[in-house]
């Protein structure tokens, strides 16, 4: 009788893994693509902005619920996440305190504000993201592969351009540390199937909807090079596999998750087609994200034994 009894409303169930198994497991799915892109821009030092934003990002969490006198949640590895995942979204060539700074407003701005983790209305890494493209447009958008600056192959494609659908497979291409490798995110996604972290609803869908669209609407029709290319180039993939499928900012009803796999989709190819930039997956989940108690409340099924037909 001297246990503390907690009422909340059901559903009640319980579970042996718990947040931090579960973002742990994401830290570890997120290392083939983290260790290639280190390795890819080397002579960048993106170990360096990797390190750098996800420490802050952990620190930012600490200071702010010290202060605030909440439960430390650290441990949970949510921040970990953020931070890393911030990384692997930006240009290796970014000025480190620039992305010191888009951790302290992922996690304080779009995460803590709202009320921590599970309150947050959008990815708090794409939020960041976000915020450094428009604040530093000209940072954000500067690649350098091998020493050498120029335009992703996203760009390039969007311009008329061939691009070598092998090094976008592979990896050795310009872009954000995380996003090149297709190859190294994809034996991440799988290590999330296999632990039932993650499955097929979500991405499948996503990925199904942009190819119909940049096939209907693409000018190349079901050109498999073309698409090849959409799919290997710039952060559609990471987005898919790591970010769309983030717990708290995707709906939880089976039907929701189609119906916001088929919007990131559409909005993706919109805005890679028709946009004035070449990519469009970050603003994509984003809006998305938005959407996702709208789509929760229309697809939430009735409870039984109501709404019945008369």
């Amino acid at each position: 009788m001297n246990e503390q009894l907690k009422v909340s409303s059901s559903p009640h169930i319980r579970d042996k893994v718990t947040t931090g198994n579960i973002m742990l497991m994401v830290v570890i799915a997120l290392l083939p693509a983290t260790f290639f892109g280190i390795y890819n821009f080397r002579h960048e030092h993106a170990w360096v902005l990797v390190v750098v934003t996800t420490l802050t990002a952990v620190a930012t969490e600490y200071i702010y619920e010290r202060l605030m006198h909440k439960n430390i949640t650290i441990k949970d590895f949510s921040a970990v996440v953020t931070g890393l995942l911030l990384a692997l979204n930006l240009p290796p060539t970014l000025p480190v305190w620039m992305g010191a700074l888009g951790s302290i407003f992922a996690i304080l701005v779009v995460k803590q504000l709202f009320g921590g983790l599970g309150q947050n209305f959008m990815n708090p890494a794409l939020g960041a993201r976000c915020f450094l493209l428009i604040s530093f447009t000209g940072k954000m958008t500067y690649f350098v592969y091998d020493g050498v600056t120029g335009a992703t192959p996203l760009a390039e494609l969007k311009a008329g351009e061939t691009v070598n659908t092998m090094n976008m497979l592979i990896g050795n291409i310009r872009g954000t540390i995380g996003e090149t490798s297709v190859l190294a995110i994809m034996i991440g996604a799988m290590f999330l199937i296999l632990l039932g972290i993650i499955d097929l609803r979500i991405p499948g869908t996503y990925i199904v909807t942009f190819v119909i669209f940049i096939s209907i609407f693409g000018g190349h029709g079901f050109d498999p090079q073309f698409i090849t290319a959409h799919l290997c180039g710039g952060g559609l993939m990471l987005g898919a596999w790591f970010m769309a499928t983030d717990y708290v900012t995707s709906p939880i009803t089976k039907s929701g998750q189609i119906v916001y796999g088929i919007c990131l989709g559409v909005l993706t190819g919109l805005f890679r087609l028709f946009g004035g930039s070449a990519e469009g997956v970050s603003y994509a989940i984003i809006i998305s994200n938005l959407l996702v108690p709208l789509i929760e409340k229309v697809t939430l099924p009735k409870p039984f034994g109501k709404g019945g037909e008369k």
